[in-house]
């Protein structure tokens, strides 16, 4: 459940998920009891492996998986106090581009390569404002501007091919602005791009971000990222959040042994020249996962109770649960207090 705040309400509250993929030889359950909440101006990141739910869980929020094979086996999703699972497809198509932007991880194959640039971002504004055409290129020539395109005017012709991918990616960014959205849902964005211009993206959507008063949640696997951008972080393991808190006593104090060892699979100046750690083992697949705790099978801390009882999240204070009673039994005389 939602921890309680005294702060204004979420502007995005997902409660108990459930996202389940029907499969000829059994049912994968991609996403299990997910919740988590996304404040104003704030930004989220939900971090974990390939294959640990965090996609599903985004396009679940936007009603964008395929029914079927996907259904949605329980939870709610709130959207500024709109339960968007009950809403029909009229209500979703108005929040969908025009209260919450997605920026998806590849974009050329989320642009389409037969329209123009200018022609796409064009058509984002125009379907949810009754803009007129003169009104629409403004705004688009005015958004390519406002990412960073160079000479606009020149790339409002230009197709996706002809563009670089840091360019392609600032596109993406342009559309999901184009009606100024509350919420920015933004997977992988950085993902293919190089140290550089993945820095550049990081930095505009953190200046785009302030100066529009935008919420953010950032979908990654990359620790490095989440360092630089996040307020809060919850950490995704085989289709459920085990771990979550504050950034900063996440990176400090982590309390679940796959956050501790995805900290130490993390390249940092103290451990240059060292061979990198690596977690044992994969991702169970969502149709045959393990019983009791799904991390028990590459956990170095794991007991027999492990393998049998499935663990709740443990409260470690301010804001900071981890789901390891294992850890927690073994610091219990600091649980509940500062991280």
């Amino acid at each position: 459940m939602i921890p309680e705040s005294n702060t204004a309400a979420p502007l995005l509250a997902v409660d108990g998920l459930r996202v389940y993929f029907d499969t000829d030889d059994a049912v994968a359950k991609a996403v299990d009891d997910v919740s988590f909440h996304v404040n104003p101006t704030e930004t989220v990141c939900i971090v974990g492996e390939s294959g640990c739910g965090k996609t599903v869980t985004a396009l679940a929020t936007l009603g964008l998986l395929p029914r079927p094979p996907a259904r949605i086996a329980g939870g709610i999703i709130r959207f500024a106090g709109q339960d968007l699972l009950t809403a029909d497809d009229a209500a979703m198509m108005t929040i969908r581009g025009k209260r919450i932007g997605m920026i998806f991880q590849e974009p050329m194959s989320s642009l389409n390569p037969v329209f123009t640039i200018g022609d796409q971002i064009h058509e984002a504004i125009t379907v949810h404002a009754r803009n007129s055409n003169i009104e629409a290129r403004k705004r688009t020539l005015t958004l390519l501007k406002d990412v960073g395109i160079p000479d606009p005017d020149r790339r409002y012709r230009d197709y996706p091919h002809q563009l670089s991918g840091g360019q392609r990616q600032r596109v993406m960014i342009a559309m999901a602005l184009a009606c100024d959205p509350d919420l920015i849902i933004a997977d992988e964005p950085t993902t293919a791009l190089d140290v550089t211009v993945q820095a550049q993206i990081l930095q505009l959507l953190r200046s785009l971000q302030q100066g529009r008063r935008l919420a953010v949640q950032y979908i990654t696997h990359d620790l490095s990222v989440v360092a630089a951008i996040a307020d809060r972080v919850y950490v995704m393991y085989a289709g459920q959040v085990v771990e979550e808190g504050p950034t900063a006593a996440i990176f400090q104090h982590p309390r679940h042994p796959y956050t501790e060892a995805l900290m130490a699979a993390l390249p940092t100046a103290s451990r240059r020249g060292q061979r990198l750690y690596n977690i044992p083992g994969t991702v169970p697949h969502p149709a045959h996962k393990p019983t009791g705790c799904a991390f028990h099978p590459r956990c170095t801390h794991r007991r027999s109770t492990c393998r049998t009882d499935p663990p709740d999240l443990c409260d470690w204070g301010h804001g900071h649960r981890a789901r390891c009673p294992i850890l927690h039994a073994a610091h219990g005389s600091h649980a509940g207090g500062a991280s």
